[in-house]
């Protein structure tokens, strides 16, 4: 790996410790729904409480992405401060945890930060869709 490719990855995880903004947004919001349905569940209307416990479904989901991206973190780091020594190494440790099968061929590193961006953004999908449900259900908490 040449410093070009250092630079890439400390930027990846760079930019992938950023959105641990994010992920604390869900994680809260997941833990509001669910205080809410722990405290208040039999006197919310259906709606709002089908609305929150999508929000703490959702929030599942959310919490396996976040584990993912913390996870491309370290392995970002580890590419960029050598202590993972090039991608191909990378790829033979990941298949021997079963993480991923073998490639063919190493996978560029422009491929993987691409996959990591594109895994970002998922997970900004899924809390997106936590907001506006969040927001659903106390819109119809309050229309009662």
């Amino acid at each position: 790996m040449n410093d070009d490719d250092r630079a890439l990855c400390t930027g990846t995880a760079s930019l992938l410790r950023a959105n641990g903004v994010i992920a604390a947004f869900g994680f809260v919001l997941s833990g509001i729904a669910l205080g809410v349905l722990a405290l208040t569940a039999r006197s919310l209307p259906l709606t709002s409480c089908l609305a929150f416990g999508a929000v703490a479904v959702l929030g599942v989901l959310e919490r396996y992405l976040a584990l993912r991206l913390q996870f491309d973190i370290g392995l970002f780091e580890g590419l960029a401060n050598g202590r993972i020594g090039s991608p191909g190494l990378l790829d033979n440790a990941l298949q021997r945890l079963g993480m991923r099968d073998a490639p063919d061929q190493p996978r560029a590193l422009a491929d993987r930060v691409l996959g990591t961006r594109q895994l970002m953004q998922r997970h900004a999908i899924v809390v997106a869709c936590q907001i506006a449900v969040f927001v659903l259900a106390l819109l119809t908490e309050d229309l009662r």
